[in-house]
């Protein structure tokens, strides 16, 4: 194995996740061989302050890595400009990173898996991203591999490389040429239709999401993300304390797997695993009429029409 990734963590005002968190992560062997930085980004409000400081307590009594450094903002900055500029920050020294967020659970082979796939892809210029999260999709049996291609990047665990990175596209420059394509269009939902309603809030301003720039770029660059048959993480963190998703996160739940997954330099798209992944991605008639009300400032009501709808 090369020289390992560090890791970059983004923490806000959520302690109970993020001492759950860090001690998963601890539990990984080549936890006390990894550099860890920690992005604490600044409470938006007075009633945030508290929760941060909690936070923070616990990220200044933590042990158990090679180093570990602490970056305390004194502004909010949002979790979008906190990854970017965090990331930014690492991988320009490093050439790599491995990015967890606060509402993750890890499994003890964690880091080891991520840093082969990182160390496995890097030469592969077809690759954007490798991730941890194995989305419960139904996999043929006949498949042989332990992981797969899709055309969907992830935000929950995932690692990079510099070259890829500076290849984002953060201000949709062509998003015009984009969007009036069909073709263009149709190839980007292959990863769920839900990402171009995503996008649409990102470009008129009611959304401030680094993932779905990501997606984006990575679209644009006709490139995949590796993801695992069975996943290496579970996230947590959906509720009324998330910052995107504040539902109760049923459908991404997933079972951890702790044994060792065997990694292939010889990986294709699949027709059926893209199939299913897109299946799954796909916004039902909620999640439709969710994005609609977002986009027209009428999301308050979202709560109501879910309850309704399904009585």
């Amino acid at each position: 194995m090369k020289d390992l990734a560090p890791i970059a963590l983004f923490v806000y005002n959520r302690p109970k996740e993020t001492a759950g968190l860090l001690e998963s992560l601890k539990k990984n062997k080549l936890a006390k061989e990894s550099l860890l930085f920690i992005f604490s980004d600044a409470p938006k409000s007075p009633e945030q302050a508290e929760k941060v400081k909690e936070t923070r307590a616990i990220l200044n009594k933590l042990s158990g890595f090679k180093n570990i450094e602490i970056f305390e903002s004194r502004e909010n900055n949002g979790l979008a400009h906190s990854v970017i500029s965090g990331v930014s920050k690492i991988i320009d020294r490093y050439g790599k990173v491995i990015v967890l967020e606060d509402d993750l659970v890890l499994a003890n082979d964690f880091l080891e898996y991520m840093n082969e796939a990182l160390d496995l892809y890097e030469k592969n210029d077809s690759i954007w991203t490798v991730t941890g999260y194995g989305p419960p999709i139904e996999i043929d049996r006949n498949y042989k591999y332990d992981v797969y291609l899709s055309y969907r990047g992830c935000s929950w665990g995932w690692g990079t490389w510099k070259d890829r990175w500076e290849k984002h596209d953060w201000y949709l420059s062509d998003y015009h040429e984009f969007i009036s394509s069909p073709n263009l269009v149709e190839k980007f939902k292959k990863g769920g239709s839900d990402l171009l309603e995503m996008l649409k809030l990102q470009k008129i301003g009611k959304l401030d999401s680094w993932a779905i720039r990501s997606c984006y770029s990575q679209a644009r660059k006709n490139m995949y993300t590796v993801y695992p048959v069975k996943s290496k993480l579970q996230n947590i963190g959906f509720g009324e304390t998330s910052t995107h998703c504040t539902s109760s996160g049923s459908k991404y739940k997933t079972e951890l797997y702790e044994n060792k997954l065997n990694l292939t330099d010889d990986l294709n798209l699949n027709d059926s695993i893209t199939y299913e992944f897109k299946k799954y991605y796909d916004l039902d008639l909620i999640g439709k009429i969710g994005y609609f009300l977002k986009k027209h400032n009428l999301y308050k009501y979202f709560k109501w029409t879910k309850t309704y709808l399904r009585k």
